[in-house]
């Protein structure tokens, strides 16, 4: 017997709870001190809200490419990376894929409007995260004007991201978006001069709005002209970072 799409939708949620609840039992639950790759508390802060409002933060990790949450699901966790990487996109009716952010260790994703996510969230590598039940944070901003504050900042950093990416997506070149990516790799990746991109370059491209071959070649181009070079295949040093501001003015 057939089951409804309904059906399907319940089947599949239960699931992805009995996956958190069995992971959450595996790993310790973990107040927001917990040392990892993301920024100390005092540069965090979403550390600085789950401990100043004492709230409890549970880590557990996903495998490459798979799925943390999907969209219009409800949104009742809010996330962070510890580490690895994650991707938010939008899967188009022509089946195309618009990727809205990608969030790398330190970052919060998950604040949602509404009561469901507007957008899918995968694991681009493997992957850990700490997450902190939404309700329990809009309860904490409800009495305390200091987590209600830090929640406006991060969600304000949001919407500057999201402004930033239509302006991206609506008015540069192809060469201007691949320069713009790279300056904001540099500044969230680069360690000792060098970053090391966790995505492909398709997933560069459903980012920027560009194919994969598009990608490809703005890549090669800027290598051929001294501005970058390759170190294996996702890890890019920028040599000439003044000439790739001047292509992003």
């Amino acid at each position: 017997m057939s089951l409804t799409a309904a059906a399907v939708y319940h089947i599949t949620i239960r699931r992805k709870e009995m996956v958190m609840l069995n992971q959450s039992i595996t790993h310790s639950v973990v107040s927001t001190n917990t040392t990892h790759t993301v920024p100390s508390p005092a540069a965090n802060p979403f550390a600085e809200i789950t401990g100043h409002a004492g709230l409890i933060a549970t880590e557990f990790s996903y495998k490459k490419d798979e799925e943390i949450y999907g969209e219009d699901e409800p949104a009742e966790y809010v996330y962070q990376v510890i580490s690895g990487a994650v991707r938010s996109y939008k899967l188009l009716s022509d089946g195309r894929r618009q990727i809205g952010a990608f969030h790398l260790p330190g970052d919060v994703f998950g604040l949602e409007f509404g009561s469901a996510h507007r957008l899918a969230a995968e694991a681009i590598i493997d992957t850990t995260v700490r997450l902190v039940k939404r309700r329990s944070l809009e309860q904490a901003a409800g009495v305390d004007v200091a987590v209600a504050r830090k929640l406006w900042t991060m969600t304000a950093g949001d919407l500057r991201h999201a402004e930033d990416h239509m302006l991206l997506l609506g008015r540069k070149t192809a060469m201007e978006r691949v320069a713009t990516f790279l300056l904001e790799m540099d500044r969230r990746l680069a360690v000792a001069g060098m970053m090391a991109l966790p995505m492909c370059r398709r997933d560069i491209g459903d980012y920027l709005g560009l194919t994969l071959e598009t990608v490809s070649r703005a890549l090669s181009q800027l290598q051929s002209q001294g501005v970058l070079g390759f170190s294996g295949a996702r890890q890019i040093v920028l040599r000439n970072r003044q000439r790739l501001r001047s292509m992003d003015a």
